[in-house]
Formats: C-alpha cells, sequence, structure tokens
C-alpha cells in the first residue's frame, strides 16, 4: 500500500470528491530515517498551514498552469519546511454554499509523512488546478467569498496552539455580500473583533493578478493590509509577483 498523500493527489487528479486526511498511519513498514534528520526535526517548533485555493472565475489561477505552477512551488517550499507534528490543511473557496467547495485536505508532518513528501504533494494540487478545473473535477464559481472563507477557517481550524500561517491563493478581489472589490470606491468591512489573534501571518499569492493595473494591485494590498492587521494577524503579505 502506498502512502495516503500519493494517494489523496492521484484522486484529486482524476475524480476526487470530499476528502480528510490523516497520511500519519498509512505506511505498511517503517521507513528508514537518518538519525540526524530527526534530530534536525526536533529542533523545529511545531507550525500550522491553512492553504485557501481560489476557485472564483476572476482568479487567473484556474486557467494559466504557469502561474499556478507558481504558486504551487511556493507554497510548497513554506510546506517544506515545516517540522514534525506539524499540521497541514487546504481547502477550496468561491461560491458561498456548502456543495461548491466540499474538498478538504488535512496531514500532519511525522516521521512517516515527512515534509517533503506533504509538500510534493500539496504543490501538485495548487498547480494542477486548472487540469481539475478543465477536467470538470472542480467547478469554476461566479463569487469571491475571502471573507467568509476565512470566517470558517477561525470557527473550525483557528489559531491557538501552534504558529498559525493562512495561504490564499488567490487575487483578492472579494466579490460578495460584504464587498465588491472590483468597484474602486468599495471597501472591506471591518472584521468584527479580531478572530485571528494570535495568527502569525495571512499571505495572499496573486493579489491583483489579471487586473494588468499596478494601481488596482495596491489598492487590493492597502485594502487586505488594513483587514489582517484588524482582524489579529501579527503580519500580512500580499504578492503579485515573486
Amino acid at each position: 500500500m502506498q502512502v495516503m498523500l500519493a494517494i489523496v493527489t492521484a484522486t484529486a487528479l482524476i475524480g476526487g470528491g470530499a476528502m480528510a486526511l490523516d497520511a500519519a498511519s498509512n505506511a505498511n513498514a517503517p521507513p528508514v530515517i537518518e538519525a540526524s534528520y530527526v534530530t534536525d526535526q526536533a529542533q523545529l517548533t511545531p507550525q500550522r498551514v491553512v492553504i485557501g485555493i481560489d476557485l472564483s472565475k476572476s482568479n487567473p489561477l484556474i486557467n494559466e498552469p504557469e502561474f499556478a505552477s507558481r504558486v504551487g512551488a511556493r507554497v510548497a517550499n513554506i510546506v517544506r519546511g515545516l517540522g514534525f507534528a506539524s499540521e497541514v490543511h487546504v481547502r477550496t473557496f468561491g461560491n458561498y454554499d456548502a456543495t461548491s467547495n466540499n474538498f478538504h485536505y488535512d496531514t500532519v508532518i511525522s516521521v512517516r509523512n515527512r515534509p517533503e513528501d506533504v509538500a510534493a504533494q500539496v504543490e501538485k494540487l495548487v498547480a494542477g488546478t486548472p487540469v481539475l478545473i478543465e477536467r470538470g473535477k472542480w467547478v469554476a464559481q461566479n463569487r469571491t467569498n475571502i471573507l467568509a472563507f476565512l470566517d470558517n477557517v477561525s470557527q473550525s481550524i483557528g489559531c491557538s496552539g501552534m504558529p498559525t500561517t493562512v495561504i490564499l491563493a488567490t487575487d483578492g478581489i472579494e466579490d460578495s455580500v460584504y464587498a465588491r472589490l472590483d468597484d474602486p470606491d468599495d471597501h472591506l468591512p471591518a472584521p468584527e473583533g479580531k478572530p485571528f489573534a494570535g495568527c502569525t501571518e495571512l499571505q495572499i499569492l496573486g493579489v491583483g493578478e489579471g487586473a494588468r493595473s499596478p494601481i488596482k494591485t495596491t489598492r487590493l494590498r492597502d485594502e487586505w493590509t488594513r483587514w489582517a492587521h484588524e482582524a489579529g494577524f501579527a503580519k500580512f503579505q500580499g504578492l503579485n509577483d515573486w
């Protein structure tokens, strides 16, 4: 039996639905682990990484394989640096309904579930988004509910227990009942309280991508910088390119 992480990516690319995984206990034989590797990993503080993939039609990630590949590589590099007992969660978002985004991937880094292996599978998922859309396994969506997705993350996963980073593969153009950021006169509403108090960082990879406007990119980055700090994130990073 292969490690379950390999199975989840293969299943997602050829016909996956909802998935909730803990890959730490799915190998038959214990792997050979170098003592130095275990020592190095033991020195790393466990972290939590939550990855949100925006499937809305405005997001170039869904139909530009080269861009999706770059985002996947960057996210994978972050996962690759995690230590044992770190958590990785992947979700999709767009429309605000339970049936549009039922994909979920949850795993814990361990001796049997090395960070480099998890990173490779996460990279395949993110970089494979255009293929999943093209094959109808994931569906391009008409709305961009970033705030609602973040609210669900704060309720279901949260920031307690370990340093937590939330990474969104999105253009950052909220298009929901909360705001229409395509309108230059509209703004993100202030969050209620600090739902992400204690969280290390919010990252948006691809902010303004596809708009072809540095002015719009700067405005979107300013909106999310303000919101992230008010919501309790210690740091915000919004990248258009890298």
